[in-house]
């Protein structure tokens, strides 16, 4: 069998099983009567670190300071966002072709799978070209209306539904979420290779579950050991943007669903101006 008979096999293997040649990161329309801002992603390299907890802080605390906010829950396998701000059980409904974001109590606006499930407890079974799709229509085919910050929740890791967000949405820098462990220092270096790698800038880490306060006598406990959050942000260059306490009223709210209206005040307040200080920059720039 000679060369070119063998080409025409492959040609005929790759039409009979729909190979295509591979194309390029496609940038979602946003639909033209929205209007978003900022986009800010708030990412981790793994989960269970409280990535989603952080996106309803920052969430909770911009809304406070009068700005106008959504939430993009791009976490489609694995959402929290909804039942964190008293969603549970409630629909995203649609009108003129567009979704319509839930609502939250102080008037955050969250789209999320949970939001379109029949069932929130039904399990999302989707391949990777189901999951660009359902972003595409979080992003392009809803009515976010006129917001000043649109945060992303993204997905833990660094798999194909966070390659689609950072290729496919105007994220103008990103929040990254770890826990105090040695061997978040690897899991740490994923999250900003790739952030690097999608030329997006890394706002800065925070820290959650770094202590717990005795309630006896408030003396600061380590239950996963010393913190290495600032021996990780001089090596990256980045700034720690703040360490959030095991509290047993912030797992209340989530539970509850009572983030927006029952988190203490004041919360992460050297994140809150800088995601503010990247937005201002890029304004300045004219993006």
């Amino acid at each position: 069998m000679d060369d070119e008979e063998r080409d025409q096999i492959r040609r005929e293997a790759d039409a009979a099983f729909g190979k295509r040649e591979p194309q390029g990161p496609e940038v979602f329309e946003m639909e033209p009567n929205s209007s978003v801002k900022h986009v800010i992603g708030v990412v981790s390299g793994k989960g269970g670190v409280g990535k989603s907890l952080v996106t309803g802080i920052l969430a909770t605390e911009l809304a406070r300071a009068g700005r106008r906010v959504g939430i993009l829950d791009a976490d489609i396998t694995g959402p929290s966002i909804p039942k964190m701000f008293g969603l549970s059980g409630e629909h995203a409904f649609a009108q003129d072709n567009l979704l319509l974001p839930a609502t939250s109590i102080t008037g955050i606006e969250i789209m999320s799978t949970n939001l379109v499930l029949e069932n929130e407890t039904d399990p999302v079974l989707w391949r990777g070209p189901m999951l660009s799709g359902v972003l595409r229509q979080f992003w392009g085919q809803t009515n976010w209306g006129q917001l000043d910050y649109l945060l992303v929740d993204m997905p833990p890791g660094t798999g194909d539904v966070a390659l689609t967000v950072f290729q496919s949405l105007p994220i103008e820098g990103v929040v990254i979420v770890t826990s105090p462990q040695d061997l978040v220092q690897v899991i740490v270096s994923k999250a900003v290779n790739m952030a690097s790698m999608m030329d997006v800038p890394v706002i800065g880490l925070v820290e959650n579950m770094s202590y717990l306060a005795c309630p006896h006598c408030g003396e600061r406990i380590e239950p996963y050991g010393p913190s290495h959050l600032d021996e990780i942000a001089r090596q990256f260059d980045l700034d720690v943007l703040g360490r959030l306490p095991i509290d047993p009223a912030i797992a209340k709210a989530c539970d509850e669903g009572t983030v927006d209206t029952a988190l203490p005040e004041g919360l992460l307040p050297k994140a809150i101006e800088l995601v503010e200080n990247t937005a201002a920059f890029d304004e300045a720039k004219g993006v």
